[in-house]
């Protein structure tokens, strides 16, 4: 396994990506059914705290909040569970497109509001089978280019959970499964969809 640092993707309970709390412009862009930021946030909250217990360890796969950054990392802190953040290129810990003065200004912000942050790409084992995670896919984007390229990991055939793509088809394509909330109606996914993934390679 590439030399990625380790994670216990064993005590995952539920994984998701690109929330976007705050970004006004996400709906338009994304295809989100909601007329306003503060419906799309209440909406997204709702859907999280339904879906995930006060116990629950959830692992955010990147572009977790935009907007008035201070405002809607606040927000977030009222997301229930242990809040684990691998970061995507728009958030403000994110090496793709962040200084690292940038970062240490804005980890604070992200600890005070219950996340902890992990590196670029996290490899581990669940249930026994090898597992990679990032924000990015191996291959996809949002645009005609893929962005970032430095910053995604290699595919030499392990599987690899990421967002990134906002595609509305979610799921297996080839060895990387999308988690994002655009494919799963704006709600977290409970680990045992990637258990029958892994289960069937």
């Amino acid at each position: 396994m590439s030399d990625y640092p380790r994670f216990d993707f064993d005590s995952v309970d539920v994984v998701t990506s690109d929330t976007h709390f705050g970004h006004a412009r996400i709906s338009e862009l994304a295809g989100r059914p909601f007329s306003s930021v503060e419906e799309m946030d209440a909406a997204l909250l709702q859907r999280w705290n339904d879906t995930v217990a006060p116990g629950d360890v959830v692992l955010h796969l990147g572009d977790l909040a935009l907007g008035p950054i201070q405002q809607s990392l606040a927000f977030t802190a009222q997301l229930h569970g242990r809040r684990y953040l691998v970061p995507g290129n728009h958030d403000r810990v994110s090496p793709a497109t962040q200084s690292q003065r940038a970062i240490e200004q804005f980890t604070p912000l992200y600890e005070q509001a219950g996340w902890t942050i992990l590196p670029e790409i996290v490899q581990g084992t669940r249930r026994g089978r090898r597992l990679l995670a990032s924000h990015y896919p191996y291959f996809g984007d949002t645009q005609g280019a893929e962005r970032h390229a430095s910053h995604r990991p290699p595919d030499h055939g392990l599987p690899l959970i990421h967002g990134h793509t906002h595609a509305h088809d979610h799921g297996a394509h080839g060895h990387q499964f999308h988690v994002g909330v655009d494919a799963f109606d704006g709600t977290p996914i409970r680990f045992e969809l990637i258990d029958e993934w892994l289960d069937g390679r």
